[in-house]
């Protein structure tokens, strides 16, 4: 197949496997999204979705988690990793959204990666999932799925998300980066495919004999 072909049998075959895509962060409205994006860094969806009830308990608004210390945010989220810094943030982006934005998520990334803790791959994921806006949200998951398939070059998350936005139509980014998300944790782990054992592998390069080595 040629990149081009794999990409149209990469479309086709993840809307088969998943006509629906569900968002794996539970949250209520943008706000609920970003908090519940930034603590997943580093850290598995379902232990964030253990640890969010809790910390919407304490304070589900910008308005009422920046008048939340750290230490008590702290204490919330220490589960899901990098909890002091993450605590900072979530306080201190709370605090911006109320004196900047009015209490409310900004629809736009410059002012979203404006915030602390909010990196491009966290704002792709607001602008796309809570207002709707197309964006391709790339993590080191997707860039290694990447690599495997021979969608890019593999040399970094930037160029990866330049590349899979040229190869898919504009219309699929939203639904396809969750779909990659979701092939890659049934089919395609780390520990699970080698670039020689799932469907898409296997009918991609049907030649390949040896396991692919991907670069961060």
């Amino acid at each position: 197949m040629t990149k081009p072909e794999r990409a149209a049998f990469l479309e086709r075959r993840l809307a088969e496997l998943y006509p629906e895509t569900p968002i794996p962060l539970d949250h209520r409205d943008p706000y609920t999204l970003l908090v519940a994006v930034l603590l997943s860094a580093q850290c598995t969806d379902a232990r964030v979705n253990l640890v969010t009830p809790s910390l919407w308990a304490l304070a589900a608004h910008p308005r009422d988690m920046a008048q939340r210390s750290v230490e008590e945010i702290d204490a919330i989220v220490r589960p899901c990793g990098l909890s002091p810094r993450k605590a900072q943030n979530i306080r201190d982006l709370s605090r911006i959204l109320v004196e900047q934005h009015g209490g409310q998520v900004p629809a736009d990334f410059e002012a979203l990666e404006a915030l602390p803790g909010v990196g491009h791959k966290t704002a792709s994921v607001v602008m796309a999932q809570a207002f709707g806006v197309p964006a391709f949200p790339v993590d080191t998951h997707i860039h290694r799925l990447a690599q495997r398939w021979k969608l890019t070059s593999g040399k970094s998350v930037a160029q990866t998300e330049v590349d899979l936005k040229r190869l898919f139509p504009k219309k699929s980014w939203n639904q396809l980066h969750l779909r990659i998300i979701f092939y890659g944790r049934e089919h395609c782990s780390a520990r699970g495919c080698d670039g020689t054992v799932c469907e898409i592998c296997r009918t991609c390069f049907p030649e390949r004999n040896k396991p692919v080595v991907t670069k961060k």
